[in-house]
């Protein structure tokens, strides 16, 4: 297995208190004015996504968009936010990026993880 990606994500179902499996994740760089696609994972059995993107990326504004619509369609139930975009600056080149995302049916939260 190959080191972890510079930006991992996980997702915690927190209606439920466990890991939410199997929520479609994407990267996104911000390229002048448009947006491009650098990675497309789903998260594990531990809702974790290490294996995301390039090992390495550069300086500047990313995005992690999380499909929660499939996710809560996988269990049945519908969502209030059908997918919830993370937009933030990475300004620092050497360091790791880990965005969480805390879901639940009708609201979520993230913050800048280690």
């Amino acid at each position: 297995m190959s080191a972890r990606s510079h930006i991992t994500s996980h997702v915690l179902d927190a209606a439920t208190g466990a890991p939410a499996a199997g929520v479609p994740v994407t990267l996104s760089q911000l390229d002048g004015d448009a947006w491009r696609v650098l990675a497309e994972a789903v998260t594990d059995a531990d809702g974790r996504v290490s294996q995301f993107g390039p090992e390495s990326v550069p300086v500047g504004r990313y995005r992690v968009t999380f499909d929660t619509q499939a996710y809560f369609a996988s269990l049945g139930q519908t969502a209030f936010y059908p997918e919830v975009q993370v937009v933030f600056e990475l300004a620092d080149g050497d360091a790791h990026y880990h965005v969480p995302l805390l879901l639940s049916p009708f609201a979520y939260s993230t913050y800048r993880g280690s």
